[in-house]
């Protein structure tokens, strides 16, 4: 059974930084396609970041200068690293596996993923 469990989420101010954490069981983090996604309330959930199977970072372009998405095998961890934190990235964050991905897998729609976690909130202030 595969299991998602996103930490990391909190308040900061803007420009700040923050580092989520998707704890995963029953899915290897390494040698698996994983993303992340965020969501504003009424909005679509939006891909920001993935990992594929060969270990290659895929960002969304609204925020590539800002964010580094990262594994720990050891701990088997996704990471997000999000920098210089603007209100606007707000949002509600998951991860994600998407177990059945396959070449030019499309990373950043939500439909591509069979897993999810529960959520962590990102709230940034002006």
């Amino acid at each position: 059974q595969v299991h998602l469990a996103e930490s990391g989420g909190g308040s900061v101010q803007a420009g700040g930084t923050l580092t989520l954490d998707c704890t995963v069981t029953g899915y290897n983090v390494r040698g698996n396609c994983l993303g992340w996604f965020r969501q504003l309330p009424g909005k679509e959930r939006e891909g920001v970041a993935a990992i594929d199977r060969f270990g290659t970072a895929h960002y969304a372009d609204a925020v590539k200068e800002r964010v580094t998405i990262s594994t720990e095998r050891d701990k088997n961890i996704l990471y997000l690293h999000l920098n210089s934190l603007k209100p606007e990235d707000s949002a509600t964050w998951y991860c994600a596996a998407s177990p059945g991905c396959y070449a030019l897998w499309p990373w950043e729609n939500k439909d591509a993923y069979d897993f999810w976690g529960q959520g962590t909130q990102v709230t940034v202030s002006s």
